[in-house]
């Protein structure tokens, strides 16, 4: 039997024996005239429940002003007007409940975590935040000086900075290229009417997508949803387009008070996250730079050259874009040396594609770790939103494993050759005044 092979009859035992059998479906619930997909994933050995609500097509892609969607996730934070921050979060940590919204680029998500035996009473919370946020002058100037405070401190952070400005090259004149926190400008011109319309606009019942796990049945599922979601309304579904990555290669350079130089490069990568190639885009870059030591840059920055601690690269496949990025931190007199080797990397990695020993150890990688990515109720639960969101289908993740565990050498590399836009390379890097 082949290692391989072999393998993956042991992932699958450890699968079971985690009480772990591939659970997640979709079914769907009404909520005043519109149908909502509900993704349940069952969880028998703990009592655990875990709720998140995701509204699509929202997040920082759908700022008005730049900053405000992670700005409207901070209020939800500040409890109800009824409680006010302090006493809203007591109510929920006497009972071990977790509540809190966050923001992502393409996502506004509300989660749920408790035991299932205090999870009504996170459900009334949560219907109680939904109906009636602290969404006063007080809790919004606090937000506001938090939030000042953080950009703040950002500007000594010279990896945000070299994120920030190399997302400014690949994605020019799109909402990608604004921070998520927002600016010192934007955050001070912000007012609480325009948080107020964002949450109307983007938190209601036709932009949500639920995500639950518990040890639950299906008719408890319909009827706490019936319950919690009462108080969101109906509107329009906003739309964000694909963005893709600029081709044009550029550099940016920015000067200051730093004894390293912090190097970020980035370039296009035509893939759709529903790509039935993009399983080889996932191989294909755990090779080059994101699989840690052993990856092609790490061998050649670290091991071989001593440049750098790390050096990583990913090819990055989101709903709304793609591109491939990485960076790495190298003294300011190697900097030259640095850039000029992740390039060489990157063009031998183009031209002559990946070897079968790299395409094994990668097999064993994928096969191997595949339990532990499945270990608890989140990661589940994470995992069967995305197979849902990217349009692959829950149990994606199960063909995904078998595509690894038989794919060729021929096929991997001629997609990498099919992709020679990942070496129009730009460049943000910061470094020494």
């Amino acid at each position: 039997m082949k290692i391989v092979s072999f393998l993956k009859h042991i992932i699958l035992i450890l699968m079971l024996l985690q009480g772990y059998a591939m659970s997640a479906r979709l079914i769907n619930v009404t909520i005043k005239g519109v149908e909502i997909p509900v993704i349940f994933e069952a969880q028998k050995r703990l009592p655990l429940a875990s709720m998140e609500l995701i509204f699509k097509n929202s997040g920082s892609l759908a700022d008005t002003k730049a900053g405000i969607a992670k700005f409207c996730a901070k209020m939800l934070g500040e409890g109800t007007k009824k409680d006010g921050a302090v006493s809203f979060a007591k109510s929920l940590e006497d009972k071990a409940i977790s509540l809190h919204a966050q923001s992502g680029r393409e996502t506004f998500v509300i989660s749920l975590e408790a035991l299932k035996s205090q999870f009504d009473f996170g459900v009334s919370k949560l219907n109680a935040l939904l109906s009636n946020p602290n969404l006063t002058q007080k809790a919004f100037k606090k937000v506001q000086t938090q939030t000042l405070g953080i950009l703040q401190q950002k500007k000594s952070d010279f990896d945000y900075i070299a994120g920030m400005n190399l997302r400014k090259i690949l994605f020019e004149a799109t909402p990608l290229a604004h921070p998520e926190l927002g600016t010192v400008e934007s955050i001070n011109e912000l007012k609480l009417e325009e948080v107020k319309s964002y949450l109307k606009r983007h938190i209601h019942i036709n932009n949500l997508i639920v995500v639950m796990g518990g040890q639950f049945k299906v008719n408890e599922v319909k009827a706490i949803l019936k319950k919690s979601l009462s108080s969101l309304d109906s509107a329009n579904v906003a739309k964000i387009p694909h963005f893709g990555a600029n081709s044009k290669e550029q550099e940016s350079i920015a000067k200051e008070n730093t004894d390293q130089a912090y190097i970020y490069f980035g370039a296009p990568y035509n893939m759709r996250a529903n790509d039935p190639k993009r399983v080889y885009g996932k191989v294909a870059g755990f090779i080059l730079g994101s699989s840690g030591f052993g990856s092609r840059l790490m061998e050649e920055i670290r091991v071989k050259r001593g440049l750098a601690y790390s050096a990583y690269a990913r090819l990055a496949v989101n709903r709304t874009n793609s591109y491939f990025s990485g960076y790495l931190q190298t003294k300011i007199s190697t900097q030259k040396e640095a850039k000029k080797i992740v390039k060489e990397v990157v063009d031998n990695f183009l031209s002559n594609g990946v070897t079968a020993k790299e395409l094994e150890s990668a097999k064993k990688f994928f096969l191997g770790s595949e339990p532990l990515r499945t270990e608890t109720l989140d990661q589940r639960m994470n995992r069967a939103f995305h197979e849902y969101y990217d349009g692959v289908g829950l149990g994606y993740s199960k063909k995904e494993l078998e595509a690894i565990e038989n794919m060729k050498l021929k096929d991997l590399n001629n997609f990498i050759k099919e992709h020679s836009e990942i070496g129009k390379l730009s460049w943000s890097i910061v470094t020494s005044k």
